[in-house]
């Protein structure tokens, strides 16, 4: 029973040194590969050696720069987090280069925050202390290029609003302008009406005054026609008389 126990544990130990030797041997070809620039290459050993060993602190830390270079930021940011946590001789520059992921983010107030708590843990860190300079610049310059935006934008409202107005008073004029000569023009209608309205009556009383000139005429007619029957009447009978008498 006890060689089976001595077995099994020699057993273990030597799975164990064959992980650890695996382990190392990935992290160290990931470290020749980054050293290349072959970030890709890196990725995957530094991937084999977590593997082997989830825990593997080197091969986090190393991981997470991989994938930075590639631009990877958020799986990046993912592996200094696991870093920092699982060894605390790497907390601050998991840190700092958590800082750099928000750097490449723009994101400059986590950048800040991030490089302030790596100088925290490691005060001498001189790299650090620059991005964290160079990191609060941006966020200013940042703030900066906002507030000439907003205040652009707030010119470009009010220019906008100034124009507006001015259509609308130029509208308003062309309505008002619009309604005086409508007004104008009703008051031509009326005084037209009215001198028309003015000019009937005279009108009428011209057409009575003709027509009782032409009455009057025509009984002038009348009576001199009469006269002229009445005079011829007269001559007649005093033919007859003349010839009677004769």
């Amino acid at each position: 029973m006890r060689k089976i126990f001595t077995v099994l544990v020699m057993l273990i130990f030597a799975i164990g040194a064959f992980a650890q030797k695996a382990e190392r041997s990935n992290v160290k070809q990931g470290n020749k590969a980054y050293e290349k620039e072959n970030f890709t290459e890196a990725e995957i050993l530094y991937r084999k050696s977590l593997d082997v060993n989830p825990t593997s602190k080197e091969g986090t830390f190393n991981l997470g720069n991989a994938l930075f270079r590639q631009s990877k930021f958020k799986d990046a940011l993912q592996q200094y987090e696991i870093a920092g946590a699982n060894d605390s001789t790497k907390l601050a520059s998991a840190l700092h280069n958590m800082g750099n992921v928000f750097l490449e983010e723009r994101d400059y107030a986590k950048a800040i925050d991030m490089y302030k708590k790596s100088l925290m843990v490691n005060p001498k860190d001189n790299e650090t202390r620059y991005n964290l300079a160079y990191a609060q610049k941006k966020l200013h310059d940042q703030q900066q290029d906002q507030q000439n935006q907003d205040q652009n934008k707030d010119q470009e409202q009010d220019q906008q609003q100034q124009k507006q107005d001015q259509n609308k008073d130029q509208q308003d004029q062309q309505d008002q302008q619009k309604k005086q000569d409508q007004k104008q023009d009703q008051n031509k209608d009326q005084n037209k009406d009215q001198q028309q309205q003015q000019q009937q009556p005279q009108q009428d009383q011209m057409s009575q005054e003709n027509a009782q000139q032409i009455l009057d005429a025509f009984l002038q007619d009348e009576k001199q026609t009469q006269q002229k029957v009445k005079e011829k009447q007269a001559q007649q009978m005093q033919k007859r008389s003349r010839s009677k008498n004769w």
